[in-house]
């Protein structure tokens, strides 16, 4: 478990993130509502040198941040019926060119091989972060992270 005091920690978070996946990888988003998941992807979008406005894909479905890098897929499968229902909606085609996708309310069920970060508020402004790598290659990332 990660103590994240500040949003300046979530904010050091997403760029040790950036910098420590590799290209291709998912990160499972969950958590109640206003626990900081469209937060980490806007900081994970700015660690990756996207510059513009980050918003939560609730009604959209899927946004896609352009950077430097490569994509960004923004993802949020809450109000599907059923979160595996965004493979309907084109979801493999847009992770195949992202360099990372991020997708909030999934379940390691549906979405097999990612890391997943299980975030709980723990007072103003303060969170706490769970990592739990669903893929051997990415449990050399959570051990880096967790150390650090």
């Amino acid at each position: 478990m990660i103590e994240l005091p500040s949003e300046n920690d979530t904010e050091r978070l997403a760029k040790v993130l950036a910098l420590s996946l590799p290209p291709g990888s998912l990160l499972l988003l969950r958590g109640p509502l206003g626990a900081g998941k469209t937060t980490l992807v806007r900081h994970l979008a700015r660690a990756l040198g996207f510059n513009g406005r980050v918003t939560s894909p609730t009604y959209t479905l899927m946004h896609t941040y352009p950077t430097p890098r490569g994509d960004l897929l923004h993802v949020d499968v809450y109000r599907l019926p059923k979160p595996a229902d965004v493979y309907d909606l084109g979801f493999e085609d847009a992770r195949e060119s992202a360099y990372l996708t991020a997708v909030e309310w999934g379940d390691p069920a549906d979405f097999p091989g990612a890391l997943e970060l299980v975030l709980q508020p723990s007072g103003e402004n303060s969170r706490r972060v769970e990592l739990l790598a669903h893929d051997p290659n990415l449990q050399s990332v959570v051990a880096q992270i967790v150390g650090a």
